[in-house]
């Protein structure tokens, strides 16, 4: 189970990543949007989205950054795996409270206010909660990590994840020993990627690909001016 589970469904949730993203934005374009409710309770969806989404971005451009760079790029810049990890912990835990807070907001916002509750689609509801699981476990992490500062429970998790992405046999080898709270917070992350293309989260690609493919978007305009009359088409009668 543990092969399958970080050896061959980290390829099945990348896949179902590509090509789902790429399908339903070809073929059902209209539905790439966030469903946005901002004219609803307004304030508090400020507060919560400016703090959730600041705090998620620093985390996935940690993640991103700190498990797929080459381990000898932090070699060479005289980084070690100790002041990584460290790093890690103060800035992985500042931005996943500050995420967990935000995130906090807009799931209460969404699930006690009728008016929002009743917009939201079951979707909805269930990724902000999977993302929410997601950034406890993570800051669940950190409690393990600070037992183990001097960096060497950081390189097996780089890795496993640059072993997955140069297609290495056997790179869930290199967790097989790993706490089972940061086995779950992996299996969790796997899994929001893989209903990634299925959510509203797709939005958050909407600026690049807008950029890149200059395709234009759409936008619905209701106006509150009453329609004009047509103008009557009929010729007067000619004069006999």
């Amino acid at each position: 189970m543990h092969n399958f589970l970080f050896g061959i469904y980290p390829y099945i949730a990348l896949s179902v990543l590509l090509i789902g993203t790429i399908a339903r934005y070809e073929t059902v374009p209209f539905t790439w949007k966030s469903s946005s409710s901002q004219l609803l309770r307004r304030k508090q969806l400020i507060l919560g989205s400016v703090l959730f989404h600041i705090g998620v971005l620093v985390i996935f451009a940690g993640h991103f950054v700190g498990l797929l760079t080459p381990i000898w790029v932090f070699d060479a810049l005289g980084i070690s795996h100790g002041a990584k990890q460290v790093l890690a912990v103060v800035a992985g835990g500042i931005a996943g409270v500050m995420a967990l807070v935000g995130g906090g907001i807009l799931f209460h916002r969404r699930w006690t206010d009728p008016r929002i509750r009743k917009t939201s689609s079951v979707a909805d509801i269930a990724i902000l909660a999977l993302l929410l699981a997601q950034l406890v476990l993570g800051l669940g992490t950190i409690f393990v990590s600070l037992q183990h500062l001097d960096g060497h429970e950081m390189t097996t998790f780089m890795s496993w994840a640059q072993g997955i992405f140069t297609f290495q046999a056997g790179a869930a080898d290199h967790i097989a020993g790993a706490a089972l709270i940061f086995k779950l917070h992996l299996f969790l992350g796997l899994t929001i990627l893989l209903v990634f293309p299925f959510t509203r989260l797709v939005h958050m690609l909407s600026v690049p690909i807008r950029y890149v493919t200059l395709r234009p978007g759409w936008q619905i305009v209701r106006s509150r001016r009453p329609r004009a009359r047509p103008r009557s088409t009929i010729k007067p009668a000619e004069k006999l």
